[in-house]
């Protein structure tokens, strides 16, 4: 990196004026197996427990932003090879290059015909787009053009695993930041799909054994997001620390690192990262105690620890953005990027503020 924060050379500036992970890039997160470490053992995957993924994500994505989310998010719908016909499962992560992305909202539908699905619609934000050989959707059921519904009137809705052969992806994603995610559309005009390869998440429903595929998924997203988050916080708070040393006060030359709320407020966002990014963990390594003890964990606390630690987050590099000079504004600036894309990221619906 050069003194004044810009970076020759660097391959993530360079994914993101491509607009994806470069071949390399690609080729370098299937090596690792990242992608599959959620997935069950016996389908492929390596099974890893939850707390070791969490901590393994929060260091990608503070490496580089669309890395992170990117391996978050696939590596999350591999997860739900735990949900999947056991033969099915193997048959997705014996795939080379098994790739799985995806979308949670309801927006098409599945009609049934016979022992089939016929599935139409469109889904937005499919991050890994390009490289994904499967993708997840939900979808909401239909018989002979009727939405069915369960017993309190609502649409019933079901989720489904489906090739890329069968997708239809839109080069849709224009955002500010995390450009290399591709988190692009994808449509899918009456494709046949089996019944097979339907499934719901729920631990009651689950094909593989293990304290993974009970953990309850909701408050996995929570702390995976938030993981992710802290990742490119804490990042753009270490290029800001150089940043802010390099700079001096307008006026009289101290050099800003030494102004004394300059220094304090520096000082505080390090602790009060790391005094909710500790809160996380605790929570996190406790439920996940409580799984492979076959009892309930603490859905709420998980959820709020990771809302707080987002919310820490927001306050970190909001606060010291301003004291980074007009380096930080400049787009090929690596803390620009990093910028752009925190601020994409928290704008996931489950980020919102209270």
């Amino acid at each position: 990196m050069a003194g004044d924060g810009t970076v020759s050379a660097d391959p993530w500036r360079e994914a993101e004026l491509a607009g994806f992970l470069l071949p390399d890039q690609q080729a370098h997160i299937h090596e690792r197996g990242w992608l599959k470490m959620l997935a069950p053992r016996a389908a492929g995957g390596a099974e890893l427990p939850l707390p070791e993924v969490v901590r393994l994500e929060e260091a990608i994505a503070a490496t580089d932003g669309s890395l992170g989310w990117v391996v978050t998010l696939c590596a999350g719908a591999g997860w739900f090879a735990g949900f999947l016909p056991p033969a099915l499962a193997r048959d997705i992560m014996a795939m080379p290059g098994a790739c799985l992305a995806g979308s949670g909202a309801p927006t098409g539908f599945a009609d049934i015909d016979g022992d089939d699905f016929l599935i139409t619609g469109r889904w937005d934000y499919a991050s890994g787009a390009p490289m994904a050989s499967h993708f997840t959707l939900n979808a909401v059921l239909r018989e002979r053009g009727e939405v069915l519904r369960d017993g309190h009137g609502k649409p019933r809705i079901r989720a489904f695993v489906v090739p890329a052969r069968q997708v239809a992806r839109e080069a849709s994603w224009q955002a500010i930041g995390m450009r290399a995610s591709a988190s692009h559309a994808y449509r899918i005009d009456g494709a046949r799909v089996p019944a097979s390869h339907g499934f719901t998440i729920d631990a009651a429903h689950a094909t593989a054994d293990g304290p993974l595929y009970r953990f309850p998924f909701m408050a996995l997203a929570y702390v995976t997001l938030a993981a992710n988050l802290l990742g490119m916080a804490g990042h753009f708070v270490a290029l800001a620390g150089d940043l802010v040393a390099a700079r001096r006060q307008h006026g009289t030359g101290v050099p800003l690192i030494e102004v004394p709320t300059v220094a304090a407020r520096l000082a505080r966002t390090r602790e009060e990262l790391a005094a909710d990014r500790a809160a996380l963990y605790a929570a996190l390594d406790s439920a996940w105690a409580a799984v492979v003890r076959h009892t309930v964990p603490d859905e709420v606390l998980l959820q709020r620890v990771s809302l707080q630690l987002v919310d820490t987050c927001r306050r970190a590099v909001d606060g010291l953005y301003p004291y980074c000079g007009l380096q930080a504004a400049r787009e090929d600036a690596a803390i620009n990027r990093v910028w752009r894309d925190f601020h994409t990221a928290t704008q996931h619906a489950l980020l919102l503020p209270d």
